[in-house]
């Protein structure tokens, strides 16, 4: 392990942050430590730690785990946030910025961050603003690499407080809506969220210097190059 790339995971409790984990068990190449505000179940046979803490302290364990890259899978939804917009956006943007200013400050060298399709500072609708808002301000950060990932509508199994009734029909009807979303409107297309995680994994991995937006397809590619010990090949 000790090539191992040092991997901090933000958001371990979510979709996408469960998808990471997944991915890393049985992996030597990766070092992963999970920081979350609450408690999240482990996969089985996963060698990582695991940091509850006040998202006021996450500086504290970034500073003593010290990690190379950074994987930011935060997020709330418009229920949790009790439908109202400072609530929202303090997660969503907020607190992704507090933490991605602090690692930056700690001498992290590469963030990774899950946002949206259709993410745009100037957007008409709430979500995307907000998701378009952070990613510009990451921009400024100073990461020597950063990596936006905004994939379409994300595909996989929640938890029951994390379902989101018009998201199900959004999933049931995927499948069908992908087969009609052509040139242009291939990146609003589902896409399963292990491939999400896939590829933060592998991104957070590159050394290379720079910031790169993802849409689905590229998402897809980056996923293609993570080494799938064993698994079946997208």
């Amino acid at each position: 392990m000790s090539d191992a790339v040092r991997i901090g995971l933000i958001g371990a409790t979510g979709l996408i942050g469960a998808g990471v984990m997944a991915q890393c068990v049985g992996r030597e190449d990766v070092r992963l430590t999970g920081i979350a505000r609450r408690e999240a179940q482990l996969p089985r046979g996963i060698r990582m730690e695991l940091f509850v803490a006040d998202p006021a302290n996450w500086g504290d364990v970034i500073e003593a785990v010290r990690p190379t890259a950074i994987i930011c899978a935060l997020g709330t939804t418009w229920k949790k946030a009790g439908a109202d917009e400072a609530a929202f956006r303090a997660v969503d943007r907020d607190l992704v910025l507090d933490t991605a200013r602090t690692a930056q400050r700690l001498g992290v060298e590469r963030f990774v961050h899950v946002s949206s399709v259709g993410a745009d500072p100037h957007a008409r609708a709430f979500y995307l603003r907000v998701k378009g808002e952070t990613e510009r301000e990451l921009a400024k950060v100073g990461f020597a690499r950063l990596d936006i990932l905004r994939p379409g509508l994300l595909r996989g199994t929640r938890a029951e407080e994390d379902r989101r009734p018009a998201e199900r029909l959004g999933i049931a009807a995927a499948p069908l809506a992908n087969l009609l979303l052509h040139g242009r409107l291939r990146q609003y297309r589902g896409i399963k969220a292990e491939i999400v995680a896939q590829a933060a994994l592998a991104l957070a991995k590159r050394a290379a210097r720079g910031r790169f937006v993802h849409d689905n397809d590229a998402i897809r590619a980056a996923a293609r190059t993570l080494p799938q010990l064993g698994r079946e090949a997208l």
